[in-house]
């Protein structure tokens, strides 16, 4: 298979390692890379201009979090995506997010409003042309709410185990899907207004329940991205 060189700009003032894993991660996230890919150690530092350590470093991590395949002298291949991964990911995510969006509730003060529905108006003016900015404006309005919450920490044990899940969410981002997604949202934030952690507490279990109607769809569509294992 052809070697995919990656060429953008890394910030030397920065740690190098977490920029290319950052990097790559979006590529194979947005399937700019596909699976059955190989990507190079070697090429890719030397496109980047840095040192093979810090490549390792970040193919590592992309291994751990199940979105290549490091083998010993054949190079590093993109892996398909796991459905029993993204299954996790989903349960993870549910369990946390739940317990987040009811101790948002307790918190929820003028300002935690005002960000929130804030974050809803800007949603719906990328809904219908914009997909990549809902996608990052999604990723926002879920770390704003755990970080409303106190629980930074907690976001960063999700962005760990949900790799899998974003790829099956980038898919299924078309116009329909991401109104239903900011009205799922919106239902979210009506729970913390309101003071009514049950109602946003569901709404959260539900949004996020979402993916079990979007994956089968998604995997009929693009069976060549997918995988029956890990």
């Amino acid at each position: 298979m052809d070697t995919v060189v990656i060429a953008s700009a890394i910030n030397s003032s920065a740690a190098i390692a977490p920029q290319i894993y950052r990097l790559l991660r979006d590529r194979i996230v947005r399937t700019e890379l596909l699976p059955g890919e190989v990507i190079s150690e070697t090429e890719i530092a030397r496109s980047y201009d840095v040192s093979r350590q810090p490549v390792r470093e970040a193919f590592i991590k992309l291994a751990e979090a199940g979105l290549v395949q490091i083998r010993p002298q054949r190079g590093t291949m993109i892996t398909r995506i796991s459905t029993d991964a993204v299954m996790d990911a989903r349960f993870v995510r549910e369990a946390i997010e739940a317990d987040v969006v009811k101790l948002v509730v307790e918190r929820c003060d003028t300002t935690i409003r005002t960000e929130l529905l804030g974050q809803i108006d800007r949603q719906k003016r990328v809904a219908d042309d914009d997909s990549d900015g809902f996608v990052k404006l999604d990723e926002l309005f879920h770390r704003t709410l755990a970080e409303m919450a106190g629980k930074s920490y907690a976001w960063r044990v999700i962005e760990e185990v949900k790799a899998q899940m974003d790829r099956v969410r980038y898919l299924s981002v078309e116009k329909l899907h991401v109104r239903l997604l900011i009205s799922q949202h919106e239902e979210i934030v009506a729970g913390i207004v309101e003071n009514d952690a049950p109602r946003a507490e569901a709404a959260m279990r539900a949004h996020l329940r979402e993916i079990l109607k979007s994956l089968p769809e998604v995997a009929k569509a693009r069976p060549d991205l997918f995988g029956a294992a890990r």
